[in-house]
């Protein structure tokens, strides 16, 4: 270390060219270099702000494509490394637009790799006197939601945009009064003429308080309020107005710097969705890994953040989608206590793997069809669900549960058979 703060970044780099001359041009372009040199770029310069090469680990080669444009002398082998390279604070300070444009900026364009995708990152306690991070995380939330113990059932409203306002109340009622924790707008539907934000959160917050009032508990909404800035703070206050608890933000289509931005100022929990994640994830040669991306994301005062589900409809791995839960379950700067979310696919049998495979009920899990879809309605599926997670929790046997648990018979029956 140059006994200086740092921000370490990890690479995976496949590259034509002898590893250690790739990882230096990787390090020059995102500080003090260029193509050639240059007068001013002097040795005191160099040594204070040139990111430098920590370590070098060679690896298999991963059989990716070449990116477009890739330098390939004729004859070289390909060859693939985890690099990790340290970058100067004093270079950006603690500002996320700004590292990110050192540690990723021009790097996927460079033609010195035919694949580069930044795994993670490593960063200096100054991040976390800038950025506060989560207000509520997983504690507020189960405040919020007196909700102390135990995995938190959710689902997305379904359809997913076209739903008049009137028929939203009657799902939102359905839903409430089967003892769901936690409902969302889609993240298709913002601030349409068809169902204005404004009616939505009128008719939610009113149905949520009618339910309340009958049974004393009242799940959490989170009101997609992805929208400009100057428009996002309005929507904001106008939930918080109302009455309700939680604000849905898309965090790639805001981005890290508006949900900082947001955090700022929000009063209510945060659900941060991970829409056009793939953007930046699916290319295994290519892009910002959920590791590294995620911390951004919590940095930024992500409550909960999504991570996909076992099972699901995507193009994600159980193995990786266990991987982005650790991770955003990993204690970061010594907290950013994010609520990990599963979605995708997910419904009552898939409770006891689910479990067995993260060991912890600190979770979201948001199942829309697995509960919009159960034959018996919503509420049965919510039943189900909440049926199948008591089961998993306490080591009991699905089948078993279902014989005493119409509702989890029936989806069991409609949706295939149990996993784990």
């Amino acid at each position: 270390m140059s006994g200086r703060p740092e921000v370490v970044a990890t690479y995976l780099v496949e590259t034509y060219l002898p590893l250690e001359q790739a990882a230096a041009t990787i390090a020059g372009e995102q500080s003090t270099g260029t193509f050639v040199a240059v007068a001013r770029e002097t040795a005191e310069l160099r040594d204070r702000f040139a990111a430098r090469v920590v370590a070098i680990e060679e690896l298999p080669p991963t059989g990716t494509a070449d990116l477009p444009g890739t330098i390939r002398p004729e004859g070289a082998q390909r060859r693939s490394a985890r690099i990790r390279i340290a970058f100067g604070l004093e270079n950006f300070g603690p500002s996320l637009p700004n590292l990110l444009a050192a540690v990723a900026g021009n790097l996927f364009e460079i033609r010195q790799v035919a694949g580069i995708r930044l795994l993670d990152l490593e960063l200096p306690d100054a991040f976390a006197a800038r950025y506060p991070g989560p207000r509520y995380g997983v504690t507020g939330t189960r405040q919020v939601l007196d909700r102390p113990d135990g995995v938190l059932l959710g689902t997305i409203v379904k359809p997913s945009i076209g739903l008049p306002v009137e028929e939203l109340r009657v799902v939102v009622r359905e839903l409430a009064e089967a003892g769901i924790d936690f409902v969302k707008d889609d993240e298709l539907m913002g601030n349409p003429p068809h169902s204005p934000l404004a009616d939505r959160v009128a008719v939610v917050t009113e149905e949520l308080d009618r339910v309340a009032q009958r049974t004393g508990r009242r799940p959490m909404y989170a009101f997609n309020i992805t929208d400009d800035l100057d428009r996002m703070a309005a929507n904001h206050d106008l939930v918080r107005d109302a009455g309700g608890t939680c604000v849905m933000v898309c965090v790639n289509l805001v981005g890290h710097t508006g949900l900082a931005w947001l955090r700022e100022r929000c009063e209510l929990p945060i659900h941060g969705h991970r829409a056009m994640t793939g953007v930046y994830t699916r290319a295994p040669q290519l892009g910002i890994d959920f590791v590294a991306w995620s911390k951004l994301a919590r940095l930024a005062g992500a409550d909960h953040l999504h991570t996909n589900g076992f099972s699901n409809k995507f193009y994600e791995t159980d193995d990786e989608v266990l991987r982005s839960i650790e991770a955003v379950r990993r204690p970061l700067l010594g907290g950013y206590e994010t609520l990990p979310v599963l979605s995708s696919g997910q419904w009552a049998g898939l409770a006891p793997e689910t479990y067995r495979r993260t060991a912890t009920t600190d979770l979201l899990v948001l199942a829309g069809g697995g509960i919009h879809g159960h034959p018996d309605g919503a509420g049965a599926g919510v039943a189900a669900m909440r049926a199948a997670w008591d089961c998993a929790v306490s080591g009991g046997e699905l089948e078993k549960t279902a014989r005493e648990v119409p509702a989890l018979a029936r989806a069991l029956e409609t949706f295939g058979a149990a996993r784990g």
